[in-house]
């Protein structure tokens, strides 16, 4: 049972993050960088949260998200443990046709990077920790939360009491905050279930992501750092969920034996360099991403299918616009909670975060399946959109993230 602490050592902030995962850690670096004072709260010990066994899944940082990293003091920690995408392969099935991106076409920067996410946290945590103007209180629960015109009150388990002039919410795709503010969300399901592991292969991967579409769903071969001697990617393997637990109840040899005709021989014979988990896969977007002194960021207001990787680079670019708005306000004098600027959040966001969610549903269901016709339709139009050297430019700039009315972080710039 939490002893209950004095009044006076309550704490007194400008932004409360409740979620310290990667959304609400890169934040929580932009803001407490900038000079805010910021409190970070989550359930969740952060000593449980980077340990192998906890999440063995690897994120893809696009280009531009990694100049945020960058401009937030995160980068330096993880650069050592980034394997570069200097190209990616997309093709429908075992089809000849495909559709390649070179990095070399758009400039000497990779298109992106894999970081297993541990790596990630590790590099977070030390972050936070050094920022004299960042309290993190983890592991902790919030009995309360009271938002009013003047200001954001939270109760904590201890019995202190955070006060702040802003709340935000980076809990998820199943944000308890976002419910607690009547948030309403639309929620599409896919019937499919991602299964997250890495493997040994004979083969260099030539920094090289792969991203095959099959009828039970998309499945990507992603390059990562070698590890005691031996070649290593990740694999995202979107399948249809009557078909997950018996996958996941196979030994490891027959996991890999069933693996094997999705992955192909590219790489060579395979063997399973760890765990795997399963997610359960579904689009979700709120009806807002802002109320009274809150606003919504990352999975807590859109969440998508992992196809191309996109999902953290999301709430990457939330985070540069929501930083730049907020800190730009503080210079001002300006309240960090008035409605203006949380609406300019939200007006930069939104429209972005919904066409990439209806792009990325559209892929993921035309994709999906095993029609003869579609099927070659697909294979034609990719192999199309490959001879077309001005639009697949255009595409790789927009996995990059470089493109669009972009933040100063995602530019390279200060805050």
């Amino acid at each position: 049972m939490a002893v209950p602490r004095p009044k006076d050592s309550d704490i007194d902030v400008e932004a409360l993050i409740v979620g310290a995962g990667l959304v609400g850690m890169t934040l929580a670096s932009a803001l407490a960088g900038a000079g805010l004072p910021v409190a970070i709260i989550d359930r969740a010990d952060p000593e449980a949260i980077v340990a192998p066994e906890f999440d063995g899944r690897a994120t893809a940082i696009a280009h531009a998200s990694a100049r945020v990293l960058q401009g937030v003091g995160l980068w330096e920690g993880v650069a050592p443990y980034a394997s570069a995408i200097n190209d990616i392969r997309v093709s429908d099935g075992d089809s000849l046709l495909f559709l390649h991106y070179d990095h070399r076409e758009v400039g000497d920067d990779p298109l992106g990077h894999i970081i297993e996410n541990r790596y990630l946290r590790l590099a977070m945590i030390e972050r936070v920790r050094s920022l004299g103007t960042l309290e993190l209180l983890a592991p902790m629960e919030i009995v309360d939360i009271s938002r009013t015109p003047d200001g954001v009150t939270a109760e904590l388990a201890d019995g202190r009491h955070i006060h702040a002039r802003l709340l935000l919410g980076c809990d998820g795709r199943n944000s308890g905050i976002r419910e607690a503010a009547g948030i309403g969300v639309t929620r599409l399901p896919y019937n499919q279930t991602s299964i997250v592991c890495a493997v040994f292969h004979d083969r260099p991967h030539n920094n090289i992501a792969h991203e095959r579409f099959l009828p039970g769903g998309p499945f990507a071969i992603l390059p990562m750092q070698d590890a005691d001697g031996r070649h290593r990617s990740a694999i995202v393997w979107s399948e249809r969920d009557e078909l997950v637990p018996a996958l996941m109840a196979l030994d490891d040899a027959a996991f890999v034996t069933e693996m094997a005709p999705r992955f192909g021989d590219i790489l060579g014979p395979l063997e399973l360099a760890g765990p795997r988990w399963s997610h359960p896969l579904s689009l979700s977007h709120a009806h807002s991403y802002v109320g009274q002194r809150l606003a919504l960021v990352g999975d807590a207001a859109h969440a998508i299918h992992p196809i191309a990787g996109q999902g953290l680079n999301m709430g990457i670019r939330d985070i540069a616009a929501l930083a730049e708005v907020i800190i730009d306000a503080r210079r001002l004098g300006r309240d960090i909670g008035a409605p203006d600027i949380l609406a300019d959040y939200e007006r930069w966001r939104r429209f972005d975060n919904m066409v990439l969610a209806v792009v990325t549903d559209v892929i993921t269901r035309v994709f999906s399946n095993d029609i003869a016709p579609l099927r070659m339709a697909r294979s034609v139009g990719l192999g199309a959109v490959n001879r077309i050297a001005p639009l697949r430019r255009n595409l790789m700039r927009h996995a990059m993230g470089t493109v669009g009315d972009l933040p100063r972080l995602l530019r390279g710039a200060a805050l």
